[in-house]
């Protein structure tokens, strides 16, 4: 009778109680949460990443069909809450995402819709001991940093700067999760401003810098992304929502031009990781008062959800072989689109493009085939819940060695790779030669850390 009794006071915490508390939970009750989602729901799948210095656990819970394993041509998103401990609005978003989440799972239209098509990773809070540390005022409060006093969203390797850190704990688990997914869209949720911020955030001033920003190869898609979040949102397209911030037309800003951040996350996910990742900052307040959290809820709501449908964008698939074999690190290139590192099959053959409609060319390589290039149609794939599906079939090459212009570097995006093959892909590094040698050493530092 008893443990009926204390299940159903955990039972308190989950849909089939009632909906999770507005407030601000600690980490062993996010733990305690977690744990009772994915011991209650077989769509659920929970596991740590890492640890943070204090030893508290990053738990990320995944949510999908199949929620253990990659399927091939089910996208994965994640969203990443609380990098910076005192911005704990994300924190509790995530965590009534999840539950919003669980309870409309085979319920919900648009939920059933978006878990059947898509493996969702939510990370509550990246920086636990920040949190575990932070006082609660509303923009001064300590707790921003990680318990070695470093700000996480400026740890991460960068394409433009040259200095080489030592990763914090917290930023080597991400860039160790990066390699175990193949992540195609992302978001990291922030405060202290109501705008939804794409990159590039950081710049060496080479041809990306256009107008005062600096400029992806994918700028459309980003800014297309960042619409969704910032007009889905009930003001965030709205300007002069902060008394002490500027005006974001739309609600929406390039990050260096709103200013310059060398070792962001979003930038490293974009270039290193081929994941489209925006900062959404979701509150002018970072700490605001408990009371406050419903009315957040219900303006990020609609657009945590539409973000997520974003994922199915563009055109997904597999490259094969002569001999019909999934092939991995194929580079899958779209004309016009010089990525600083190319976009590259995984383990499975896949890749994933994300694009607005329109007509693409795509260049297809791989090692000892012909070089494919076709031309394809590309329609909304939001609407559907599944991106274009389209495998590229190639060739064996006559020749029996392959020639100098097929032959690829490894996988990572490392100096030997710029050398070998980005000399002259990067906007960015056509422009003079210093911003090479730049590049090339903040490449370089990535190998040894």
């Amino acid at each position: 009778m008893f443990l009926f009794a204390l299940s159903l006071f955990f039972g308190s915490w989950l849909s089939s109680g009632v909906s999770l508390e507005f407030r601000y939970h600690n980490s062993a009750e996010v733990e305690s949460y977690l744990r009772e989602v994915n011991n209650t729901y077989e769509f659920t799948h929970l596991h740590s990443i890492g640890k943070s210095i204090e030893g508290r656990d990053l738990w990320v819970l995944i949510l999908g069909k199949n929620p253990t394993t990659h399927q091939i041509g089910i996208p994965e998103f994640k969203y990443v809450g609380n990098m910076h401990g005192n911005e704990v609005v994300g924190r509790v978003l995530l965590l009534q995402l999840i539950d919003y989440l669980t309870r409309g799972y085979l319920e919900d239209q648009l939920v059933t819709r978006l878990l059947n098509s898509t493996r969702v990773h939510i990370l509550v809070s990246m920086n636990p001991d920040g949190f575990e540390s932070s006082s609660r005022d509303c923009m001064y409060s300590q707790g921003r940093f990680n318990k070695n006093g470093i700000d996480l969203n400026r740890n991460f390797p960068d394409a433009f700067s040259k200095e080489s850190v030592p990763r914090e704990v917290e930023v080597r688990a991400i860039m160790d999760w990066l390699t175990t997914e193949s992540f195609v869209l992302s978001a990291n949720l922030h405060g202290g401003a109501l705008v939804a911020s794409y990159p590039y955030d950081n710049s060496n001033k080479g041809s990306e810098l256009q107008g005062g920003s600096s400029i992806t190869p994918d700028n459309d898609v980003f800014i297309h992304l960042a619409k969704t979040y910032s007009y889905t949102h009930t003001t965030m397209h709205k300007e002069n929502q902060c008394y002490d911030s500027k005006d974001f037309t739309d609600g929406i800003t390039n990050g260096f031009k709103w200013y310059p951040l060398p070792g962001g996350m979003q930038d490293y996910n974009y270039v290193w990781g081929q994941c489209l990742e925006l900062t959404l900052e979701l509150s002018c307040c970072k700490f605001p008062s408990e009371s406050e959290l419903p009315g957040f809820w219900d303006a990020n709501r609609g657009a945590l959800l539409a973000y997520m449908q974003q994922v199915h964008l563009g055109v997904k698939g597999q490259v094969l072989d002569a001999d019909g074999n999934p092939v991995l690190n194929a580079l899958v290139e779209v004309e016009g689109r010089r990525n600083l590192c190319p976009f590259r099959t995984d383990i499975n053959g896949e890749y994933y493009r994300l694009l607005l409609p329109g007509n693409y060319t795509f260049k297809v390589t791989i090692p000892g085939h012909e070089v494919l290039t076709e031309t394809l149609a590309v329609p909304y794939g939001p609407g559907s819940f599944s991106a274009l599906s389209h495998n590229f079939l190639l060739q064996r090459a006559e020749a029996t060695t392959p020639s100098p212009s097929t032959t690829q570097p490894p996988q990572s995006c490392t100096a030997s790779l710029i050398r070998a093959y980005l000399g002259d892909h990067s906007p960015s590094l056509a422009s003079r030669g210093l911003t090479s040698l730049l590049l090339l050493q903040a490449l370089f530092s990535t190998i040894l850390l």
